[in-house]
């Protein structure tokens, strides 16, 4: 199984899109492009109890996927910005 992220000596190394497959720029150990990390526990209610999935966007992935929501996701701006 290829893995989407990967890390050397305990620090972030790579990130992979999972859905085109696209490497991401990874620099001192900061992924320095917009992507998107899910993780997510499925609980009792689902055919995945006890499943924990895990995977990366690029943004251009992302955007295809919300392209097709039925309704919008909530975009909301940040005006705190570190």
């Amino acid at each position: 199984m290829r893995k989407m992220r990967k890390y050397k000596g305990g620090q972030l190394d790579c990130v992979i899109c999972n859905c085109c497959g696209k490497k991401l720029v990874v620099k001192d150990g900061i992924l320095r492009e917009g992507a998107v990390s899910f993780e997510h526990c499925w609980d009792y209610f689902s055919e995945k109890d006890g499943e924990i999935h895990r995977f990366d966007l690029c943004e251009e992935c992302y955007d295809a996927v919300i392209s097709q929501f039925a309704i919008p996701a909530e975009v909301e701006e940040n005006t705190e910005l570190l």
